[in-house]
């Protein structure tokens, strides 16, 4: 299926951003297309209007829907390679340029139900231990899916999800109740979740390591190079991007080097201007200049590979990166070739020792007067190291340059001298207007950099309302704690009182301030013939038992006032037989001392056991 315009598609889509907040305008397509009918299949709908009315009808299958297209595939240590390769050279690098309490920030973007977040956090664990983790490292992760939050922010797996985990990490930082696993609490703070659109959402700032795995290639073209921007500007210098599988970022060589191609782990690449930078910010925010962007890297591209001079580029384990199309014929290469080692290709001894030289020494070499790779001409061939912003060796650029052909461009070049010299009046007027323009992009500039503070400022708020946040949480959960266990207190209490009204031999009743019952213990049913839940919360005073209740008006209100008395009664028991009952009546007070009520106890005077 194709990106075409559909729209009845179009409308199903806005239908989402209208009723539900997701916005999946910059998501190709063709995947969308192939994922919506997918569920549309399963709850047997043929057409896009069709399932806007289900949607409206069965509200659930939102949750289902949302599924479906944020595909939240995840699990510890996913392509486990590409981890040993964070463990043992990213992390180790990301220490040794930090001071020893400086703080490391962690951002990993399309989280789902967070195994990838844990997963950094446990190895930073076991580089820094649990304390240092805690003190020095915020990992951030976030998630257009709220329900996949949800999930992640509870740290609970079940045994399956573990099966891939080495049984140390498992026993060190899980917690098993015999059907789940939960994460390390303490190991559990130093991540934080939350809800971030990469395309709408400004970019978590002042990253140090960038976790964005398989994401982006659900993205289309401008959305990408969009996002792409956004990552460059969150990473700090010599930050690393871990991205998945299927992304290689290779045509965005001006935002990301790769320090690992095969594992596609990137490092980010420094504009050194002002210009540069702000340009990238423009990017970010700016489909239009997206387009742009995308028109230079592929004028950039075809400038490559219709190069005057022949250029082949080496990774750092001596593999062919890229070459454009002169250096593909004079080394008779092919498209297949790339990947593929230069030794392979059998290059004379002079050149491979030369490029030997350049990895080892890691300085530029020259050879000149080169005539094997084509008699009719003489060459030069320039090899030169390269390096990223901390001296890694990324990998080695050979040049060749045909001299005899560089002889006849100079001579062009001298008649074009002389031309331009005829119009350098006309260029110097051109210089003034450029200059005006100058002046006047310089103040645009200005005008974008203190745009820049303000959407930082907001984006320092924003954490920190997330640490509030996370903070209130705990809180929440502490006092959560507190009430149940005051909770239990009450009713061990409850109970406790309630063993004591029954142990009682004589009747029982409590009255409240309004003379309405409020216990009623097994005593008094026995003597009455009357259950307590006959009798509770009715008035005593209008009961209908073997006891004349009226003769009790003036103890009750007696006791009432803060007195208490004893009142033999004539009554008759509930077989039947006439008996004195001594009642008496106490203030039931609480533990200020106030009145709250009366308490009556009925014991018969001489009635067989």
């Amino acid at each position: 299926m194709s990106d075409e315009f559909d729209p009845k598609l179009e409308n199903l889509l806005d239908y989402l951003k209208r009723t539900r907040g997701f916005d999946f305008t910059a998501y190709k397509r063709s995947t969308l297309a192939r994922r919506i009918e997918k569920r549309m299949q399963t709850v047997g709908v043929s057409h896009f209007s069709e399932y806007i009315d289900h949607l409206e009808v069965h509200p659930a299958e939102f949750a289902s829907l949302f599924n479906t297209i944020l595909i939240n595939v995840t699990e510890f240590f996913r392509d486990p390679p590409a981890w040993e390769f964070i463990s043992a050279e990213a992390i180790p690098r990301i220490l040794k340029g930090k001071g020893t309490h400086e703080q490391i920030r962690i951002w990993s973007a399309g989280c789902a139900s967070g195994e990838e977040a844990y997963s950094i956090a446990m190895l930073f664990s076991e580089a820094l231990g649990i304390d240092g983790l805690q003190e020095r490292v915020k990992i951030y992760a976030t998630d257009v899916d709220e329900e996949a939050l949800t999930s992640a922010r509870h740290g609970r797996y079940a045994e399956k999800a573990l099966e891939g985990l080495p049984r140390h990490l498992v026993e060190k930082y899980f917690t098993s109740d015999g059907q789940y696993y939960d994460f390390h609490p303490e190991a559990r703070r130093a991540v934080i979740f939350g809800r971030h659109d990469l395309i709408q959402d400004p970019p978590i700032s002042r990253v140090d390591l960038l976790l964005c795995r398989n994401t982006l290639m659900y993205f289309n073209n401008e959305a990408q190079i969009k996002v792409l921007a956004r990552f460059h500007f969150a990473l700090n210098t010599g930050g690393y991007l871990f991205a998945g599988r299927a992304e290689m970022l290779l045509t965005h060589a001006n935002l990301f080097a790769p320090a690992d191609l095969k594992r596609r782990i990137f490092t980010k690449v420094t504009k050194a201007t002002l210009p540069d930078r702000i340009a990238i910010l423009a990017q970010a925010n700016n489909f239009e200049a997206v387009g742009e962007q995308a028109l230079v890297r592929q004028i950039y591209d075809a400038a490559f590979e219709a190069g005057v001079l022949a250029q082949i580029v080496l990774d750092a384990k001596g593999r062919i990166l890229v070459a454009n199309e002169r250096a593909r014929i004079l080394f008779r290469l092919g498209l297949k070739d790339q990947g593929r080692p230069f030794a392979d290709v059998e290059p004379p001894a002079e050149l491979h020792h030369a490029i030997e030289q350049a990895y080892v020494d890691r300085i530029p070499a020259k050879l000149r007067d080169v005539d094997w790779l084509n008699p009719a001409g003489r060459y030069e061939i320039s090899i030169q190291p390269l390096r990223d912003d901390l001296g890694t060796l990324l990998g080695v650029s050979i040049v060749v340059e045909d001299v005899a052909s560089y002889r006849t461009m100079q001579e062009q070049l001298q008649k074009a001298r002389q031309e331009v010299e005829t119009v350098s009046v006309e260029l110097q007027s051109s210089n003034e207007e450029l200059e005006t323009t100058n002046e006047e992009l310089q103040s645009t500039v200005e005008e974008l950099e203190t745009t820049n503070e303000e959407l930082q400022s907001t984006n320092e708020e924003l954490e920190t309302m997330n640490e509030e946040l996370q903070s209130t949480n705990e809180e929440l959960q502490t006092t959560n704690d507190e009430l149940r266990e005051r909770g239990n207190q009450i009713n061990t209490a409850n109970a406790f009182l309630q063993s004591i009204l029954t142990s009682m031999r004589n009747g029982l009743a409590v009255l409240d301030h309004n003379g309405h019952i409020i216990a009623w213990n097994r005593a008094a049913e026995d003597l009455w013939g009357v259950r307590a839940d006959e009798v509770l919360s009715r008035t005593f005073l209008g009961l209908d038992i073997g006891l004349p209740v009226d003769r009790l008006v003036a103890p009750i209100r007696e006791c009432l006032a803060g007195e208490e008395s004893s009142t033999t009664l004539q009554a008759t028991n509930r077989r039947g037989k006439a008996i004195a009952c001594q009642v008496l009546c106490a203030s039931l007070r609480s533990v200020d001392g106030k009145i709250q009520g009366v308490i009556l106890t009925m014991e018969p005077q001489g009635e067989p056991n």
